[in-house]
């Protein structure tokens, strides 16, 4: 507090001593441009990097004051308002102590994705669109320090040797980054954010990405142990919707939850395990996989077991899960509709299992019980596009039935999609769980 009363006075006094008057190329004098701000932030920069220890005890707080107390002094010579002053302060203290530019952008909570395409092109996605962001890196080095303090606070590594990593940051950020010479014009971090709080199903509710129908009917199914499958598209809300799926499981259950990277924010469930691979290390060792952490979990005795995304091999197991007692399992996949997951799930299992191709499909219209689709249309808004029910094998092919789907209706003066996800069927094929679980269907 007193720093920021001791800028604005400091404020005042230069505002009453400066003479601001335009000079010959038209600027106001003692103002300083774009350039010679950010030329100036970086001298004060490398200045505290000399006479400052910044790895060795000193505390955010004291390198706080050294930057605030250079700032003020660069006031005697140049107009500087207060918000410029708390501006360069904080761009200073984060390059220094934070990520940089990027810190900026993850605290800005209506900011949702974050690119980096190299030192100088920075670009995000707010409200579904994506804008170019006006600052960026001061140097390649500085970008490339950035990484390796977000991969070093995980434990984990990337260099030319291992360019490219999955990792998340401590607020739960998913960060993909790819570095040289894989990626050509320096390192690529592509960054996505996820709110404090899970979105609820009532928020999916008010912004119209769901019916009151069909979040009544899947409750029921989650609370009645069936196996889910939720595909979609990449930023099609897959990962926030098994978050909103897993908000209807019963407390009293134990849940193991595994993940590439962990992002999903389960949360009301005491008894919760949270497990999360390990990449090999820099001699190719120790390796920790997704089919590990399955067999693994198989031992915990778990009464559903969660699985983040499947995208390879780790397919086998997945059935396996859903095909020897342990009903009730979520997962994600990519895929453009249900008829397309399933199809990439028997790719995924032939690439781990060499077994004919009838019994794999036997295995998948076995496990699976219900595949929500998702989508985002071209509004930019996220919707469940359908939810089908896997009835069984026809003729040597899975046949799905189609229990809800979105029917667009039209266009609204603002450009929204104006549409609804409406019951089709009235008929779940198997009612098997729910009877079991003493759950009553309304199919009226």
């Amino acid at each position: 507090m007193g720093s920021i009363v001791y800028l604005k006075v400091w404020d005042i006094i230069c505002a009453k001593s400066s003479k601001i008057r335009p000079d010959t190329t038209g600027r106001k004098a003692g103002i300083m441009t774009e350039k010679e701000e950010k030329d100036r932030c970086q001298q004060i920069q490398e200045m505290i990097l000399r006479e400052m220890d910044c790895n060795n005890g000193i505390t955010d707080e004291e390198i706080l004051e050294y930057i605030e107390e250079q700032v003020l002094k660069l006031g005697h010579t140049v107009y500087l308002p207060v918000g410029k002053k708390q501006e360069m302060i904080r761009t200073i203290f984060n390059s220094i102590r934070k990520l940089d530019v990027l810190q900026e952008i993850l605290e800005d909570n209506s900011i949702t994705e974050i690119m980096v395409n190299g030192p100088n092109h920075i670009f995000i996605e707010r409200e579904g669109s994506l804008l170019p962001y006006p600052k960026s890196f001061s140097s390649q080095s500085k970008l490339e320090d950035v990484v390796q303090q977000i991969v070093g606070k995980v434990n984990r590594r990337v260099n030319e040797a291992n360019p490219i990593v999955d990792v998340r940051l401590l607020d739960g950020s998913r960060v993909n980054i790819v570095l040289p010479p894989v990626a050509l014009e320096g390192p690529v971090v592509t960054i996505r954010k996820f709110p404090e709080q899970p979105i609820s199903m009532d928020k999916l509710l008010e912004i119209g990405s769901i019916t009151e129908e069909a979040a009544g009917f899947l409750m029921k199914l989650v609370q009645a142990k069936y196996n889910i499958f939720i595909s979609g598209g990449t930023g099609s809300g897959k990962t926030t919707f098994l978050n909103v799926l897993s908000e209807y499981i019963p407390s009293e259950e134990r849940i193991i939850v595994i993940e590439d990277a962990a992002e999903l924010q389960i949360r009301g469930i005491p008894n919760l395990v949270r497990l999360e691979v390990r990449n090999a290390n820099i001699e190719g060792k120790n390796e920790i996989t997704i089919r590990d952490l399955i067999k693994s979990a198989l031992r915990m005795r778990p009464d559903r077991i969660i699985l983040g995304e499947v995208r390879d091999a780790a397919a086998c197991e997945l059935l396996n899960v859903m095909n020897t007692g342990h009903d009730g399992s979520l997962c994600t996949g990519h895929a453009n509709s249900p008829k397309d997951m399933l199809n990439r799930l028997e790719t995924l299992v032939l690439i781990g299992m060499d077994i004919p191709l009838l019994a794999v499909r036997n295995q998948i219209a076995s496990a699976l019980d219900i595949v929500v689709q998702l989508g985002r249309l071209r509004d930019k808004t996220r919707k469940i596009l359908e939810i089908d029910e896997v009835i069984g094998m026809d003729n040597g092919e899975i046949c799905l039935k189609p229990l809800f789907q979105f029917c667009e209706e039209g266009k609204a003066a603002d450009g929204k999609v104006i549409g609804k996800l409406k019951r089709i069927s009235k008929e779940l094929r198997h009612q098997e769980k729910l009877l079991a679980a003493g759950i009553e269907l309304d199919l009226d």
